[in-house]
Protein backbone atom coordinates (compact mmCIF):
# COMPACT_ATOMS: atom_id res chain seq x y z
CA UNK A 1 0.00 0.00 0.00
CA UNK A 2 1.07 3.51 -1.03
CA UNK A 3 1.12 6.00 1.33
CA UNK A 4 -0.97 8.99 0.88
CA UNK A 5 0.51 11.23 -1.49
CA UNK A 6 0.77 15.00 -0.76
CA UNK A 7 -2.20 16.88 -2.75
CA UNK A 8 -1.60 17.19 -6.13
CA UNK A 9 -2.07 20.49 -8.10
CA UNK A 10 -1.82 20.64 -11.81
CA UNK A 11 -0.19 24.39 -11.50
CA UNK A 12 -0.34 27.21 -8.92
CA UNK A 13 -3.49 29.57 -9.25
CA UNK A 14 -2.87 32.53 -11.43
CA UNK A 15 -2.59 35.51 -9.44
CA UNK A 16 -5.17 37.09 -10.64
CA UNK A 17 -7.70 33.75 -9.95
CA UNK A 18 -6.84 34.05 -6.56
CA UNK A 19 -7.38 38.07 -6.75
CA UNK A 20 -10.96 37.63 -8.05
CA UNK A 21 -12.10 35.21 -5.36
CA UNK A 22 -10.49 37.34 -2.79
CA UNK A 23 -12.42 40.36 -3.69
CA UNK A 24 -15.61 38.04 -4.12
CA UNK A 25 -14.97 37.20 -0.06
CA UNK A 26 -14.05 40.80 0.45
CA UNK A 27 -17.66 41.66 -1.19
CA UNK A 28 -19.44 39.13 1.06
CA UNK A 29 -17.77 40.72 4.21
CA UNK A 30 -19.09 43.94 3.46
CA UNK A 31 -17.20 46.37 5.82
CA UNK A 32 -16.53 43.75 8.23
CA UNK A 33 -12.42 42.87 8.66
CA UNK A 34 -11.38 39.00 8.32
CA UNK A 35 -12.20 37.55 11.86
CA UNK A 36 -9.08 37.76 13.56
CA UNK A 37 -9.43 34.09 15.22
CA UNK A 38 -9.74 32.81 11.59
CA UNK A 39 -6.56 34.79 11.47
CA UNK A 40 -4.69 32.91 14.28
CA UNK A 41 -5.93 29.98 12.53
CA UNK A 42 -3.23 29.92 10.15
CA UNK A 43 -0.23 30.72 12.78
CA UNK A 44 -1.47 28.15 15.35
CA UNK A 45 -2.04 25.37 12.89
CA UNK A 46 1.83 26.27 11.85
CA UNK A 47 3.46 25.76 15.19
CA UNK A 48 0.83 22.78 15.96
CA UNK A 49 2.22 21.20 12.71
CA UNK A 50 5.91 22.44 13.64
CA UNK A 51 5.78 20.56 17.20
CA UNK A 52 4.17 17.42 15.74
CA UNK A 53 6.79 17.32 13.13
CA UNK A 54 9.75 17.05 16.04
CA UNK A 55 8.31 13.62 16.76
CA UNK A 56 7.02 12.51 13.33
CA UNK A 57 9.69 13.04 10.58
CA UNK A 58 9.38 13.44 6.88
CA UNK A 59 6.02 13.50 6.87
CA UNK A 60 4.61 17.10 6.70
CA UNK A 61 2.34 16.58 4.24
CA UNK A 62 0.31 13.62 6.37
CA UNK A 63 0.00 16.18 9.59
CA UNK A 64 -1.14 18.90 7.72
CA UNK A 65 -4.01 16.91 6.00
CA UNK A 66 -4.73 15.62 9.62
CA UNK A 67 -4.85 19.18 11.08
CA UNK A 68 -6.90 20.08 8.56
CA UNK A 69 -9.06 16.69 9.73
CA UNK A 70 -9.32 18.48 13.15
CA UNK A 71 -10.22 21.98 12.02
CA UNK A 72 -13.34 20.06 10.21
CA UNK A 73 -14.03 18.33 13.09
CA UNK A 74 -14.15 15.30 11.59
CA UNK A 75 -12.98 11.80 12.66
CA UNK A 76 -10.23 10.00 10.65
CA UNK A 77 -9.64 6.42 8.92
CA UNK A 78 -5.68 5.62 9.52
CA UNK A 79 -5.34 2.36 6.82
CA UNK A 80 -1.69 1.22 6.90
CA UNK A 81 0.76 -1.22 8.13
CA UNK A 82 1.71 -1.62 11.73
CA UNK A 83 5.17 0.35 13.09
CA UNK A 84 4.34 3.48 10.89
CA UNK A 85 3.20 6.31 13.47
CA UNK A 86 -0.08 5.82 13.34
CA UNK A 87 -0.34 5.62 16.93
CA UNK A 88 2.15 8.21 17.88
CA UNK A 89 1.08 10.46 15.66
CA UNK A 90 -2.69 10.75 17.14
CA UNK A 91 -0.78 10.69 20.85
CA UNK A 92 1.25 13.66 20.02
CA UNK A 93 -1.74 15.42 17.97
CA UNK A 94 -3.25 15.05 21.29
CA UNK A 95 -0.40 16.85 23.52
CA UNK A 96 0.19 19.65 20.99
CA UNK A 97 -3.78 20.56 21.57
CA UNK A 98 -3.98 20.26 25.59
CA UNK A 99 -6.77 17.78 24.78
CA UNK A 100 -7.67 14.63 26.97
CA UNK A 101 -6.50 11.59 25.00
CA UNK A 102 -7.60 7.94 25.15
CA UNK A 103 -6.88 4.79 23.37
CA UNK A 104 -8.62 1.47 23.02
CA UNK A 105 -7.78 -1.33 21.36
CA UNK A 106 -9.93 -2.90 19.06
CA UNK A 107 -10.88 -6.71 20.07
CA UNK A 108 -12.97 -9.73 18.73
CA UNK A 109 -14.18 -9.90 22.59
CA UNK A 110 -14.57 -6.13 23.05
CA UNK A 111 -18.27 -5.00 24.33
CA UNK A 112 -20.06 -1.51 23.65
CA UNK A 113 -20.29 -1.02 27.21
CA UNK A 114 -16.55 -1.29 27.21
CA UNK A 115 -16.40 1.75 24.72
CA UNK A 116 -19.82 4.03 25.77
CA UNK A 117 -19.76 3.11 29.59
CA UNK A 118 -22.57 1.44 31.38
CA UNK A 119 -24.53 2.23 34.31
CA UNK A 120 -23.38 0.60 37.65
CA UNK A 121 -25.76 -0.11 40.59
CA UNK A 122 -24.59 2.10 44.12
CA UNK A 123 -25.97 -0.10 46.66
CA UNK A 124 -25.77 2.68 49.01
CA UNK A 125 -27.78 4.91 47.14
CA UNK A 126 -29.76 2.51 46.12
CA UNK A 127 -29.57 3.02 42.82
CA UNK A 128 -27.71 3.05 39.45
CA UNK A 129 -24.97 5.38 38.40
CA UNK A 130 -23.23 6.40 34.95
CA UNK A 131 -19.85 5.41 35.02
CA UNK A 132 -18.59 6.74 31.43
CA UNK A 133 -16.20 4.67 29.33
CA UNK A 134 -13.04 5.77 27.46
CA UNK A 135 -15.06 7.46 24.74
CA UNK A 136 -15.63 10.31 27.24
CA UNK A 137 -12.74 12.45 25.90
CA UNK A 138 -11.27 14.97 23.36
CA UNK A 139 -9.37 12.63 21.15
CA UNK A 140 -10.54 8.75 20.69
CA UNK A 141 -7.63 6.30 19.23
CA UNK A 142 -9.38 3.55 18.14
CA UNK A 143 -6.89 1.23 17.28
CA UNK A 144 -7.35 -1.89 14.87
CA UNK A 145 -11.01 -1.00 14.38
CA UNK A 146 -11.51 -3.69 12.19
CA UNK A 147 -10.68 -6.42 14.87
CA UNK A 148 -14.01 -5.71 16.28
CA UNK A 149 -16.91 -7.19 15.83
CA UNK A 150 -20.09 -5.14 14.36
CA UNK A 151 -21.84 -4.68 16.96
CA UNK A 152 -18.96 -2.81 18.62
CA UNK A 153 -17.66 -1.04 15.97
CA UNK A 154 -21.72 0.37 16.22
CA UNK A 155 -21.35 1.84 19.20
CA UNK A 156 -18.96 4.67 18.01
CA UNK A 157 -21.84 5.59 15.21
CA UNK A 158 -23.59 7.92 17.30
CA UNK A 159 -20.37 9.58 18.84
CA UNK A 160 -18.86 9.84 15.46
CA UNK A 161 -22.15 11.87 13.86
CA UNK A 162 -23.82 13.18 16.94
CA UNK A 163 -21.38 13.93 19.65
CA UNK A 164 -23.24 12.22 22.11
CA UNK A 165 -23.86 8.17 23.75
CA UNK A 166 -27.30 7.11 24.57
CA UNK A 167 -27.33 4.55 27.27
CA UNK A 168 -30.42 2.39 27.97
CA UNK A 169 -32.89 5.86 27.91
CA UNK A 170 -30.01 8.67 28.88
CA UNK A 171 -28.23 10.52 26.09
CA UNK A 172 -24.64 11.90 27.56
CA UNK A 173 -22.86 14.99 25.30
CA UNK A 174 -19.37 14.25 24.99
CA UNK A 175 -16.57 16.66 25.77
CA UNK A 176 -16.19 19.28 22.71
CA UNK A 177 -13.83 18.81 20.81
CA UNK A 178 -14.59 15.15 19.99
CA UNK A 179 -12.99 12.75 17.47
CA UNK A 180 -12.12 9.45 16.61
CA UNK A 181 -8.84 8.68 14.97
CA UNK A 182 -9.38 4.93 14.17
CA UNK A 183 -6.32 2.63 12.77
CA UNK A 184 -6.85 -0.69 10.64
CA UNK A 185 -4.15 -3.03 9.04
CA UNK A 186 -4.45 -3.60 5.16
CA UNK A 187 -3.21 -6.76 4.80
CA UNK A 188 -4.03 -9.24 7.70
CA UNK A 189 -7.64 -9.69 7.68
CA UNK A 190 -8.06 -13.01 9.30
CA UNK A 191 -10.51 -12.56 11.97
CA UNK A 192 -11.18 -8.68 11.06
CA UNK A 193 -14.95 -7.25 10.45
CA UNK A 194 -14.28 -5.20 7.37
CA UNK A 195 -15.87 -1.64 8.24
CA UNK A 196 -19.56 -1.41 7.02
CA UNK A 197 -20.34 1.49 4.15
CA UNK A 198 -22.67 3.38 6.63
CA UNK A 199 -19.84 3.83 9.03
CA UNK A 200 -17.08 4.49 6.60
CA UNK A 201 -19.00 7.47 5.09
CA UNK A 202 -19.00 8.84 8.75
CA UNK A 203 -15.00 9.26 8.65
CA UNK A 204 -14.15 12.98 7.27
CA UNK A 205 -10.88 11.46 5.66
CA UNK A 206 -9.21 7.90 4.92
CA UNK A 207 -5.38 8.41 4.40
CA UNK A 208 -2.09 6.44 4.99
CA UNK A 209 1.33 7.55 6.62
CA UNK A 210 3.34 4.94 4.44
CA UNK A 211 7.29 4.42 4.90
CA UNK A 212 9.93 6.98 5.50
CA UNK A 213 12.84 7.03 2.87
CA UNK A 214 15.81 6.67 4.00
CA UNK A 215 17.43 10.08 4.92
CA UNK A 216 14.14 10.45 7.10
CA UNK A 217 14.70 6.75 8.64
CA UNK A 218 18.15 7.75 9.07
CA UNK A 219 17.00 11.56 10.83
CA UNK A 220 14.76 8.88 13.28
CA UNK A 221 17.81 6.86 14.71
CA UNK A 222 19.60 10.36 14.85
CA UNK A 223 17.38 12.01 16.88
CA UNK A 224 16.78 8.51 18.91
CA UNK A 225 20.67 8.92 19.73
CA UNK A 226 20.28 12.23 20.74
CA UNK A 227 17.57 11.59 22.99
CA UNK A 228 18.47 8.96 24.99
CA UNK A 229 15.13 7.89 25.52
CA UNK A 230 11.90 6.89 23.80
CA UNK A 231 9.80 9.56 24.37
CA UNK A 232 10.07 12.84 23.00
CA UNK A 233 8.59 15.95 25.02
CA UNK A 234 5.63 17.89 23.21
CA UNK A 235 5.20 21.68 24.10
CA UNK A 236 1.24 22.44 24.41
CA UNK A 237 0.47 24.92 21.64
CA UNK A 238 -2.94 25.20 22.63
CA UNK A 239 -6.25 24.19 24.63
CA UNK A 240 -9.27 22.46 24.27
CA UNK A 241 -11.77 25.32 24.49
CA UNK A 242 -9.19 27.47 21.60
CA UNK A 243 -9.66 24.46 19.08
CA UNK A 244 -13.43 24.43 19.15
CA UNK A 245 -13.07 28.39 18.56
CA UNK A 246 -10.66 27.23 15.32
CA UNK A 247 -12.97 24.70 14.48
CA UNK A 248 -16.32 27.90 14.44
CA UNK A 249 -13.46 30.25 13.02
CA UNK A 250 -13.76 28.18 9.86
CA UNK A 251 -17.17 28.89 9.06
CA UNK A 252 -16.06 32.41 8.16
CA UNK A 253 -14.54 31.08 5.44
CA UNK A 254 -16.16 32.09 2.07
CA UNK A 255 -17.26 29.84 -0.81
CA UNK A 256 -17.97 30.92 -3.68
CA UNK A 257 -20.89 29.95 -5.43
CA UNK A 258 -19.23 29.08 -8.33
CA UNK A 259 -16.87 26.50 -5.59
CA UNK A 260 -19.79 25.00 -4.40
CA UNK A 261 -20.64 23.78 -7.86
CA UNK A 262 -17.52 22.44 -8.12
CA UNK A 263 -17.48 20.38 -5.21
CA UNK A 264 -21.35 18.92 -6.33
CA UNK A 265 -20.20 18.40 -9.50
CA UNK A 266 -17.34 16.12 -8.22
CA UNK A 267 -19.50 13.96 -6.06
CA UNK A 268 -22.33 13.90 -8.24
CA UNK A 269 -19.64 12.16 -10.90
CA UNK A 270 -18.79 9.80 -8.60
CA UNK A 271 -22.48 8.51 -8.86
CA UNK A 272 -22.66 8.47 -12.92
CA UNK A 273 -18.84 6.87 -13.26
CA UNK A 274 -19.85 3.80 -14.60
CA UNK A 275 -16.57 1.85 -12.54
CA UNK A 276 -18.79 2.54 -9.81
CA UNK A 277 -20.90 0.71 -7.90
CA UNK A 278 -22.03 2.88 -5.62
CA UNK A 279 -21.36 6.56 -5.14
CA UNK A 280 -20.90 9.24 -2.41
CA UNK A 281 -23.68 10.37 -0.49
CA UNK A 282 -24.57 14.27 0.47
CA UNK A 283 -21.65 13.41 3.15
CA UNK A 284 -19.11 13.68 0.67
CA UNK A 285 -19.66 17.40 -0.75
CA UNK A 286 -20.34 18.27 3.24
CA UNK A 287 -16.45 16.92 3.68
CA UNK A 288 -15.40 19.19 0.39
CA UNK A 289 -16.81 22.07 1.65
CA UNK A 290 -16.20 21.55 5.56
CA UNK A 291 -11.76 20.42 4.73
CA UNK A 292 -11.52 22.59 1.74
CA UNK A 293 -12.46 26.05 4.36
CA UNK A 294 -10.16 24.28 6.60
CA UNK A 295 -7.25 23.94 4.05
CA UNK A 296 -8.12 27.76 2.84
CA UNK A 297 -7.86 29.25 6.30
CA UNK A 298 -4.24 27.15 7.25
CA UNK A 299 -3.28 28.96 4.21
CA UNK A 300 -3.98 32.28 5.46
CA UNK A 301 -7.21 33.34 3.21
CA UNK A 302 -11.07 33.91 4.26
CA UNK A 303 -12.07 32.35 0.54
CA UNK A 304 -11.93 28.53 -0.91
CA UNK A 305 -10.13 28.07 -4.01
CA UNK A 306 -10.79 25.50 -6.30
CA UNK A 307 -7.40 24.54 -5.73
CA UNK A 308 -8.16 24.03 -1.94
CA UNK A 309 -11.13 21.32 -2.82
CA UNK A 310 -8.51 19.31 -5.05
CA UNK A 311 -5.74 18.96 -2.16
CA UNK A 312 -8.66 17.57 -0.42
CA UNK A 313 -10.76 15.22 -2.87
CA UNK A 314 -9.00 12.14 -2.74
CA UNK A 315 -9.04 11.92 1.41
CA UNK A 316 -12.45 13.07 1.28
CA UNK A 317 -14.65 11.18 -0.80
CA UNK A 318 -12.11 7.89 -2.10
CA UNK A 319 -13.69 5.65 0.65
CA UNK A 320 -17.08 6.72 -0.34
CA UNK A 321 -16.98 4.93 -3.58
CA UNK A 322 -17.51 1.12 -3.88
CA UNK A 323 -16.35 0.25 -7.36
CA UNK A 324 -17.82 -2.72 -9.57
CA UNK A 325 -16.67 -5.73 -9.18
CA UNK A 326 -15.08 -6.68 -12.07
CA UNK A 327 -12.81 -3.33 -11.33
CA UNK A 328 -12.03 -4.64 -8.27
CA UNK A 329 -10.68 -7.75 -9.30
CA UNK A 330 -8.62 -5.60 -11.87
CA UNK A 331 -6.98 -4.12 -8.89
CA UNK A 332 -8.25 -0.06 -9.96
CA UNK A 333 -8.20 2.11 -6.63
CA UNK A 334 -10.72 4.28 -6.03
CA UNK A 335 -8.42 7.10 -5.64
CA UNK A 336 -7.67 6.57 -8.86
CA UNK A 337 -11.29 7.34 -10.38
CA UNK A 338 -11.31 10.41 -8.28
CA UNK A 339 -8.16 11.89 -9.86
CA UNK A 340 -9.81 11.06 -13.05
CA UNK A 341 -12.91 13.18 -12.42
CA UNK A 342 -10.65 16.07 -11.03
CA UNK A 343 -8.94 16.07 -14.79
CA UNK A 344 -12.53 15.52 -16.38
CA UNK A 345 -14.75 18.42 -14.24
CA UNK A 346 -13.92 21.76 -15.58
CA UNK A 347 -12.70 23.95 -13.14
CA UNK A 348 -14.47 27.39 -12.31
CA UNK A 349 -13.21 30.54 -12.94
CA UNK A 350 -13.68 33.64 -11.18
Amino acid sequence: MNATPPAKKDESPPDDVEAGYAKKAEAARGKKKMSEKLTAVGAISSAISTEVQKVIIGKSHVIDNVLVNIMSNGNLLFEDYPGLAKTLMTNTFADALGCDFKRVQFTPDLLPADITGTNIYDAKKGEFSFKPGPIFCNLLLSDEINRAPPKTQAALLEAMQEKQVTVGVVTHVLPAPFLTMATQNPVEQEGTYPLPEAQLDRFMFKMSVGYPDRADEVEILNRRIERKKDEVEVEVITDPARVVAMQQAIEDVYVDPAVRLYMVEIVAKTREDPRVLVGSSPRGSQALLKTGRSAAAMRGRDFVTPDDIKSVAELAIAHRLILKPEHQIKGLETGEVIQDILRQVQVPTV
